[in-house]
């Protein structure tokens, strides 16, 4: 999978991108992440301009549609685009439906919003917006690396133990059961017994239930 992240505030990424789980999947090159230095394609004076002032007045500063036309034109070029989203306030909420989906694509963008907003123009040279949730960030890049993170460990081959995603909370659209390990007791609380007595079916049923529990709890 190629994921390109146009931002013009590349720096912020660091070492976001190259430890844990999305380090080691570069590594053995199950995903290629390219930061795409929007500045880069600016123009202006040393060529860094990438915002002015928002038409018709107001507070703040306006990403320019130029810059980002460019730098999607220069991964059309290289037939790396793929699907094209700008993290956007405005944008459908990212859930873990969503990284399954990213997940199958050969190749995604995300344009990383910043400042006051984004020329809307640029919405018709993209597929679409997206968002982390109902709160707002100083810019998209931390919105980014979220669901950079959530979409990788979902690629086979990148998590050691495959099976365990079946599992893990919002696979299947609920939160997961409770976990435990050594020591069976520590400072008087005790893991359920249940999970002791090497009865797997008597154990399903059980984490079944308390799945059903949290959700229920979460939800009223």
């Amino acid at each position: 999978m190629k994921i390109n992240l146009i931002s013009s505030c590349p720096e912020y990424f660091g070492s976001n991108l190259t430890t844990s789980i999305l380090g080691r999947a570069q590594k053995k090159g199950l995903v290629t992440i390219e930061i795409v230095n929007l500045r880069d394609f600016a123009d202006g004076q040393r060529k860094k301009i990438v915002d002015d002032t928002p038409y018709g007045g107001g507070p703040g500063m306006i990403l320019k549609i130029e810059p980002i036309a460019r730098a999607l034109d220069y991964l059309t070029a290289k037939n790396e685009r793929g699907q094209a989203l700008l993290t956007s306030a405005k944008g459908a909420i990212f859930c873990q439906k969503t990284a399954q989906r990213w997940s199958q694509l050969p190749a995604l963008t995300l344009i990383c919003g910043h400042f006051e907003g984004v020329d809307e123009r640029v919405l018709n040279l993209i597929d679409g917006e997206i968002s982390l949730g109902q709160f707002i960030l100083t810019g998209g890049e931390p919105a980014a690396c979220v669901m950079i993170d959530a979409t990788v460990r979902l690629l086979p081959g990148v998590l050691g133990n495959q099976d365990s995603l079946s599992e893990e909370s919002f696979a299947s659209g609920t939160l997961e059961y409770p976990q435990y390990t050594r020591p069976a007791e520590f400072r008087g609380l005790r893991v359920p017994e249940i999970l002791l007595s090497g009865h797997h079916g008597r154990i399903n049923a059980w984490r079944q239930a308390q799945s059903q529990v949290i959700n229920i709890n979460k939800n009223a």
